[in-house]
Order: structure tokens, then sequence, then C-alpha cells
């Protein structure tokens, strides 16, 4: 059986976002998750509420790898580059009873978190659940996330928005923890059923 891997990079105090929603400390996303990001997946799942932001950020690594990205102000990393170059060439499904349309390459609605369970049985690569922390909280709840990787920035937020919001209690046992450069913390759990 497929995994479902969801991964986050958050502050210290569990925070994805900062007060202006997205994660300003971040220089690069797909740096720091190590070769299973392009390696042991084969489908990426989002939620309808985050789907739109990464269509934007990835369509612009894509079409100005070398310009300055209006979102982060700087000018994507090899790893966004080639990160870009994978996306769009891999199989999205975005979670949405609500959406009527996606226009990111090789995407597709699913109506709700069954189609993800139907997704999990089939043959393939492990289902990367990019987010956002609705759809990761509501994918823990029904059981589909079998491990949790999150990097760990040293920054203590304040305003900001928290991870989940999770309906119920889960364990999780720790895998893998590795140090990263920068006082960065990258952390592997597997979530209990």
């Amino acid at each position: 059986m497929r995994k479902v891997i969801a991964a986050f990079k958050i502050s210290a105090d569990g925070k994805y976002g900062g007060p202006e929603g997205y994660a300003d400390w971040v220089v690069s996303w797909p740096e720091d998750f190590g070769s299973w990001l392009t390696t042991q997946i084969d489908a990426c799942v989002l939620g309808a509420e985050f789907y739109p932001l990464y269509e934007q950020y990835w369509s612009q690594v894509e079409s100005a790898p070398s310009e300055i990205h209006p979102f982060t102000g700087r000018v994507p990393t090899a790893a966004d580059v080639e990160w870009s170059e994978f996306a769009s060439k891999t199989p999205h499904y975005v979670v949405s009873n609500t959406l009527k349309s996606v226009t990111w390459p090789n995407t597709e609605i699913l109506p709700d978190l069954d189609t993800v369970a139907a997704m999990k049985r089939e043959q393939g690569k492990d289902i990367y659940l990019v987010g956002g922390p609705t759809l990761a909280g509501a994918a823990i709840d029904a059981g589909l996330v079998d491990e949790l990787h999150l990097i760990v920035y040293p920054l203590i937020v304040g305003d900001g928005k928290a991870l989940f919001s999770s309906a119920a209690r889960h364990t999780m046992q720790l895998h893998k923890v590795e140090q990263l450069p920068e006082g960065r913390l990258s952390m592997v759990y597997r979530i209990g059923q």
C-alpha cells in the first residue's frame, strides 16, 4: 500500500505561516526534505484553500526561474526550479467539493478524502500531502497520513497560523531526527492509527 506523507516547514512555536499567511522565513520550500520529495512520490494532494497559492507560486518559478519571485522577493533556488519542473509533470489532486476548475497541468479535483484512501490502495509510489493544514488535519483524523515530516526553524513567530486543527488526539512515533544548517531541525514521525 502507498503511504501518504505530509510535510511542513514550521517555526519553533508551531506556526506554518506568519501574520500575512505565509512563511516568510523559508528561503526554499523543497530544500531540507531530502531526495524522497522527487524519488519516492508520484502524486501530490492539496486542499482547495491552499491550491491557488501553490499554483501561482510554482507557475511563477517555472516560467521565470532566474527572475525575482514576487512572493519572496528572491530569485528561486536550484531546488525550487527542480521542484517546479517535477511538479508540472506530476499528477496533482485538489480535494474540494466547491472548486469547479483548476488550471495547473496534470491536476484533477477529488470530491473527498475517500478518494485519497482509494488512491492509497492503488499501485504506485507514495503520495505527498502538500497542504494546507486544514486538509492535513482532516487527513490525519481520517487515518490517511502515515508520516509527518517537519522542518522546524529556530524562530518564534508569535502571531501567525497554527499548523493543525485536528479534531482528535493522535500519537506519533519519532522515526528520524536530523540537525540541518542554520539551526533547523528535520523530524520524521510515523502517525499511530
